[in-house]
Order: C-alpha cells, then structure tokens, then sequence
C-alpha cells in the first residue's frame, strides 16, 4: 500500500483526467489500469520481469517506450490545453483512457521491477513462482485500484471548478509538464 501511494504515472495521469475529462473518463482510465497491472503481474511470473534484469538492451527498450508514451501524453494534454473547454468532446473518451490506462502500465518499466525487488522480500528468499506471482499481482491491483478509484473520485470533483477555459489550459499545461517530468525518469531509470 505504501509503494501505491508513492506519488508516480498512474496518480497524476489519473487526478488530471478526472478533473479536465470528468469522472467517466477517469474510472475508464481506472479500469485500463488494473487491467495493465493484472497483466504485469502475468508477464512478471512468465518471466519477464527477471529477463529484463538480465537484458539491458530490452530493459531499454521498454524505457524508451514508457518515456515516449508519457511525451505522448504530455504533447496530448498541451494540446488539450489550446481547446475549448466548452466545446465537444470525443465521443470515445472513455474507451481512449481505458487503453492509455492500460499501455501507460504496459510500458512502465518499474512496475516490472516490482515483482524483482519487492515481491520477494515477503517471499524470506524462496523463488517467486507463477502462483505467487499471480496472487501478488492480483493483490497490488486490488489496492492500487482502490487508491486509484479515490483519486479519481476527488480529482473528479474538481471538474467543474477547471470546466473554466482558463483554468482548464492551466491544469492541461501543468499536467503536461509533470508528464514530461514522468518520462525524464523512465530515461534515467536503472536496474543495475
């Protein structure tokens, strides 16, 4: 619980959404992201996590994929920023922020490494196998899902003070930036 309150991607990608997009948006993105943790979790107790440590090429690979989706993001909210508030939205919010959701855990490097560092401090040494990574999965995105439905429920409630097009090109702008501050951390992220 402590590591899922550690401020990170899925927190500010999540409070931003459901205060500029509204609560709709934001338990989508929700839903996208447990799903991405759930298969974390999978592909950790397949292997890949411990391949990652042992492949510095495919470990910057999927750096280097979580950093240039974090740009993405921040490049849409900058965007973002330049709409009207008031004017249409996408009709297929919900269904974009349940995938970016999904791909922002598909492509974040550390939560691999959760399964690598974490997980088997509570092992006391025994290798990880498939069954407990697959409950510590299905642990970790039952409580990063709560934390994450909070947020969303409190940022959504800002939604009406930042549907102001000022106020909305403000938070978009900041959330931008802070995106951009996620994917500088990707790049200088290390496992070694």
């Amino acid at each position: 619980m402590l590591i899922e309150l550690t401020p990170g991607p899925n927190m500010a990608w999540l409070a931003g959404l459901a205060a500029t997009e509204g609560r709709r948006s934001g338990l989508a993105a929700v839903g996208g992201v447990a799903l991405g943790l759930l298969c974390n979790g999978v592909l950790a107790a397949l292997g890949l996590a411990a391949l990652l440590q042992t492949a510095p090429q495919l470990w910057n690979g999927l750096r280097v994929a979580g950093a240039a989706m974090m740009v993405w993001l921040a490049i849409e909210a900058w965007r973002g920023a330049e709409e009207n508030a008031q004017g249409p939205r996408r009709s297929d919010t919900a269904r974009h922020s349940f995938l970016t959701g999904a791909m922002i855990n598909l492509l974040n490097p550390k939560a691999y490494i959760f399964f690598l560092v974490v997980a088997p401090e509570f092992m006391r040494g025994a290798t990880l196998g498939i069954s407990a990574a697959l409950a510590f999965s299905l642990i970790s995105a039952t409580i990063a899902t709560t934390i994450h439905l909070a947020i969303v429920l409190a940022g959504s409630k800002a939604n009406r003070w930042v549907s102001d097009p000022a106020r909305t090109k403000l938070v978009r702008r900041v959330f931008a930036i802070v995106m951009l501050g996620v994917a500088i951390s990707f790049i200088l992220a290390d496992i070694r």
